[in-house]
């Protein structure tokens, strides 16, 4: 038995290894981040503030967030595809799933509570929570169509939305960025940011791989 996990270690390749050290860091990333939120778990008004109407589909938003965050990374596993694509559908199915309880959520809170904040807040979340969605669907319906090329590329899409929420999220906790103003203030520009800025580094990448 340990000579064959030796073996199939060593068969190991760079992709593997990044991958895993990615998830790793993905975990530790939402694990932080999760933390960050568990003060909602009170379920008292003084904790949730403007949130206690909504308060169960918050924490559904944040849970089925925290898993499609986690799921992620292993639709890029390689190996994984290779030795079992009923495991990899199922890692899909369940990222889907993942995506599809979170972002309802998160329509929900951005065409109501997010409006607590100002119209620019709530007009940023609701054009991310679009494209979280539509990019999945896409990916969905090429995975249907067996178009695999096109599949990896928009899952990829999706999971860069998807890690936008840890991006802005620790963006907006760095102390030079809250000296450039208030959190109504500055909110809409770096949730901008967190997923349009690498998803188009993502484009670029892509076209310099179909010219070479």
């Amino acid at each position: 038995m340990k000579f064959e996990t030796k073996l199939a270690l060593r068969n190991w390749g760079a992709t593997d290894i990044v991958t895993l050290v990615f998830w790793f860091c993905i975990v530790a990333l939402t694990w932080n981040f999760m933390r960050g939120a568990d003060h909602f778990l009170a379920l008292t008004p003084e904790a949730l503030g403007k949130y206690f109407e909504v308060r169960w589909v918050l924490i559904a938003h944040i849970t089925a967030g925290g898993g499609a965050l986690v799921l992620g990374p292993m639709q890029f596993w390689k190996r994984l595809q290779q030795s079992s694509w009923k495991v990899h559908r199922v890692m899909g199915i369940l990222y889907l799933l993942a995506i599809l309880t979170s972002a309802t959520c998160a329509v929900i809170l951005a065409f109501t509570t997010a409006y607590v904040i100002n119209w620019p807040y709530a007009f940023s979340l609701q054009v991310w929570v679009s494209v979280w969605i539509l990019s999945t669907f896409i990916a969905y319906r090429a995975a249907l169509k067996r178009k695999f090329n096109l599949h990896r590329e928009w899952m990829t899409r999706s999971y860069i939305v998807t890690v936008a929420f840890i991006i802005s999220g620790s963006a907006i906790k760095l102390p030079f960025v809250q000296q450039l103003g208030n959190f109504a203030d500055i909110s809409p520009s770096l949730f901008w940011m967190g997923w349009s800025v690498p998803l188009f580094v993502y484009e670029v990448i892509l076209s310099l791989k179909r010219k070479t």
